[in-house]
Parts: structure tokens; C-alpha cells; sequence
């Protein structure tokens, strides 16, 4: 099947999210269990009450959303959906690659909370708050981002972090130089160029702490080879190396996520529907920005649970 499999990235998460999956089936309450042990907290009760600004902090967002997605998972593969055999390639947003690669055997689940745990604490401590600062530049071309960075960056490091596609970049770096490049970009005929309320500037030279620290963790967790390939957020090409996969997540955390380039690859590989396995609809909305040849399916509750697993079970 030309199917690929897709997991949100910081943002997607809301309070309440994975309650309703708990309600209806066992195998989603045992790996919200499996979690909250792996992490020595009750994570699942900050998912399913909040409070928001609690459940929004780095160090519980990450570890929160790849729950989610892998509950759906659990889920689908005890009602008969074999990855290998049904999905073609997986990729993830950010932290979602983490999902992704959970999802497709190259760690474990619990040691995949464990390290979004270290790579959301890192991340956070990697610049003091208020120093760094990210925007999203509406409305203008890649190259011209680039310039504008790169005339922006005698204020301090200032680099593209995310190419979401459909005229979507956000920048990143030291406060000042992405204050400077959103009053460039302004110049230049960006329709938009909005400050986002971050606690960091991820995915910026920056992050360079919070890379050495992922280095670390990875060298010391056990690893598979993918039953499915990834498409690396940094590469937007296919990787089934899991030495290969430890090294692009470090590149990651300091790089670029290609996302417009990872749906395009998608396109013109023969992908036609994008799964995306989670909380939210992002995905599902940039990849129909994007490429109008690829279909996003966003499997959030239940219901979208069975109707993917009827699609994809025949």
C-alpha cells in the first residue's frame, strides 16, 4: 500500500488528549502506564486534566504526545495492522520522529519517554529564557528566508528551523537577530512575520547543548533497524540505519525540519494517503498545502481508529 504513517510535533498537544482512548481501550491505559513508570510520574494524569500550562512545558509536551500516538499504535496492531506490511515508510515532525521510530521498532517505548524527557529538559536549558526567540514568516520564499537570516545574523544566530510548506517558514535563534530578520522579512513582502510564544529557540545553533546531551542518551539506548523506513526530518530522504537514525536525531535538534521537502518526497514517490497518528490535524493541513496530490487522514479518537484500520485492513 502507498501509505506512509505521520507524528505531530510540539503544539498539537491539548489537555484531555488520550482520555478518551484510555476510556475505550486497555491497550491505550497500558502505555499511558508504561510511561508514567518509565518516567516516575503520573504524566497521564497532566494529559488527561492539565493543568494547559503544565502539560505545555517541553519536558511533558514531548514525552505526552508521543504517548498518544503510540497508544493509537498499540491499539491498531492488537486489532491486526502489521507496520511492515501495511505502511511504507513513517516520518514525525520534530519530536514526532521520536513517535515514528517507536512506532516502527527502532526503540523501545519506554526508553523513547526517557529520551524526550532528556531532550525536552535539555532543550529548555540549552538557552536562559529570554534570550533566544523563534517567528513564523508568512507568505515568502525559502531562498529569501535564508537572505534574510543571513543579513540578520550580524545580530546573532539566526537560521531557518522549520519549513512547514505552504508559504510557512519559522526562524530561530537569539532574540534580537529573529526580531531583526521578522522586521526583514516585513520588508521583503512577507505577509506576516509573528513572534511565537516560545520557551526556546529550538532547532538553532543554540540548541548545541541540548544536541551533546541527545548524543549521550542515544550512545547508551538499545536500538533496532526500522521495519519501515524513515523519511529524517534533517535529510527529508529515507534512512534504515538505526546508527545513521541516532546521529540525523542529533543533527536534528540544532537543524532544520524539511517538512515541506518530506511530504514533496512523499508525492513523488508514489505516497498517496499520510496517516497522521495523534493529537491534532497539523499535519493533515500542511500536507494538503502542500502537495494536492497527497491525501492527510488525521487519526485522533476512536472512530478515526477503526475507519483507518478498515482502510487499511480491507
Amino acid at each position: 500500500m502507498n501509505v506512509a504513517f505521520t507524528f505531530p510535533g510540539q503544539g498539537s498537544q491539548v489537555v484531555g488528549m488520550g482520555k478518551e482512548l484510555a476510556e475505550t481501550y486497555p491497550e491505550a491505559r497500558a502505555v499511558f502506564a508504561e510511561v508514567d513508570e518509565a518516567l516516575g510520574e503520573k504524566l497521564s494524569s497532566i494529559m488527561f486534566e492539565g493543568p494547559e500550562e503544565t502539560l505545555t512545558l517541553t519536558a511533558n509536551a514531548q514525552p505526552a504526545l508521543m504517548a498518544v500516538s503510540m497508544a493509537m499504535i498499540r491499539v491498531m496492531q492488537v486489532r491486526g495492522l502489521d507496520l511492515a506490511s501495511k505502511v511504507s515508510y513513517v516520518a514525525g515532525h520534530s519530536l514526532g520522529e521520536y513517535s515514528a521510530l517507536c512506532a516502527a521498532g527502532t526503540f523501545s517505548l519506554a526508553d523513547t519517554a526517557r529520551l524526550l524527557r532528556i531532550r525536552g529538559n535539555a532543550m529548555q536549558a540549552a538557552v536562559p529564557v529570554g534570550e533566544g526567540a523563534m517567528a513564523a514568516i508568512i507568505g515568502l520564499e525559502h531562498g529569501v528566508v535564508e537572505t534574510v537570516c543571513q543579513e540578520a545574523s550580524a545580530a546573532g544566530p539566526c537560521q531557518i528551523a522549520n519549513d512547514n510548506g505552504g508559504g510557512q517558514l519559522v526562524i530561530s535563534g537569539g532574540k534580537a537577530a529573529v526580531e531583526k530578520a521578522a522586521a526583514l522579512a516585513t520588508e521583503k513582502g512577507a505577509k506576516r512575520a509573528i513572534m511565537l510564544p516560545v520557551s526556546a529557540p529550538f532547532h538553532s545553533a543554540l540548541m548545541a547543548p541540548a544536541a551533546e546531551a541527545m548524543r549521550e542518551a542515544l550512545a547508551k539506548v538499545e536500538k533496532r533497524n526500522p521495519v519501515v523506513p524513515l523519511i529524517a526530518n534533517v535529510r527529508a530522504a529515507p534512512v534504515s540505519d538505526a546508527n545513521e537514525i541516532a546521529d540525523l536525531l542529533v543533527e536534528q535538534v540544532t537543524g532544520q525540519v524539511r517538512w515541506r521537502e518530506t511530504v514533496e518526497w512523499f508525492g513523488a514517490n508514489g505516497v498517496a494517503t499520510l496517516y497522521e497518528i495523534g493529537s491534532g490535524k497539523v499535519l493533515t493541513g500542511l500536507a494538503r498545502r502542500i502537495d494536492k496530490n497527497v491525501t492527510g487522514v488525521a487519526v485522533n479518537s476512536p472512530a478515526d481508529i477503526e475507519a483507518a484500520l478498515a482502510a487499511l485492513l480491507g
